[in-house]
C-alpha cells in the first residue's frame, strides 16, 4: 500500500491488540495452537464439536479473526500495518483450511471465514514478495509444532 496509515486506522488496529488480550479469548487462542490439528471435518468434529469447550474455543479464535479480516478487507485498516504487525491470523487459517470446505458445504456457508481466508490469501503474496520463504518457513514450523504436541498428548 502507497499510503501511509490513517489515525483512524492505527485507532481501530489498537483496539483489535486490546481485544485480542481479553482473558477468555487469550485462553482460547493458547488452546486452538496447541489442540486445533484437522485432516478434515471429521477431525474437527472431534476436537471442537458445537457445545463443548473445544468447540467454543474454536469459534471464538474464528469469529475473532474473521472479523479483523473483514476489517482489512473493507479497507478500514491499512494492509501493510497489519500485516506488519500481526501473522497470528494465518497461522489460524493454516490450521483451520483442511476442513473449511467440508464446513462450509455442511453448513449451506460459502462464507465461512471468506474474510480470513482472502486476507491470508493476499498476506502470503505480500509477505513472500518482501521475505522470500517466509510461509513455507511457518508452514513447516506449525508442522513441527504439530508432531510435538501429538508425542506430547
Amino acid at each position: 500500500m502507497a499510503t501511509k496509515p490513517t489515525h483512524e486506522q492505527a485507532q481501530l488496529q489498537l483496539q483489535l491488540f486490546e481485544q485480542r488480550r481479553e482473558a477468555r479469548l487469550r485462553q482460547a487462542r493458547d488452546w486452538f495452537f496447541k489442540n486445533y490439528f484437522v485432516e478434515n471435518l471429521d477431525d474437527a468434529m472431534r476436537i471442537a464439536a458445537p457445545g463443548t469447550e473445544g468447540g467454543t474455543f474454536a469459534m471464538m479464535v474464528f469469529t475473532y479473526w474473521e472479523q479483523a479480516c473483514a476489517l482489512l478487507n473493507h479497507g478500514l485498516l491499512h494492509e501493510d500495518l497489519f500485516f506488519e504487525t500481526t501473522g497470528e491470523f494465518f497461522g489460524v487459517w493454516e490450521l483451520a483450511k483442511p476442513a473449511i470446505p467440508q464446513l462450509r458445504d455442511q453448513w449451506k456457508n460459502k462464507q465461512f471465514l471468506a474474510h480470513l481466508e482472502k486476507t491470508a490469501q493476499r498476506f502470503e503474496a505480500w509477505v513472500e514478495g518482501r521475505s522470500p520463504g517466509h510461509v513455507a518457513t511457518m508452514r513447516e514450523f506449525m508442522k513441527q509444532m504439530r508432531g510435538k504436541t501429538a508425542k506430547a498428548a
